[in-house]
């Protein structure tokens, strides 16, 4: 049986760990119940997704200058 196979961008591994540290705090805060797993983490990825977007569009990297 083959594993399966996931390989991410690097902004999409940084998408992920935002929203990874998103939905532990709703876990953490009581707010995730049994079943809605799936709500809740969907609800982290565009959370993370929109601050991350935000940054990028205040932000200027030195890649960006010139």
């Amino acid at each position: 049986m083959s594993k399966p196979k996931l390989v991410l961008h690097p902004s999409e591994g940084i998408v992920a760990q935002c929203a990874a540290t998103i939905y532990a705090a709703y876990i953490t805060s009581g707010k995730v119940a049994e079943g809605d797993e799936k709500k809740w983490i969907k609800r982290s990825v565009k959370e993370a997704f929109k601050l991350c977007h935000w940054t990028d569009e205040a932000i200027e990297s030195d890649k960006e200058i010139g």
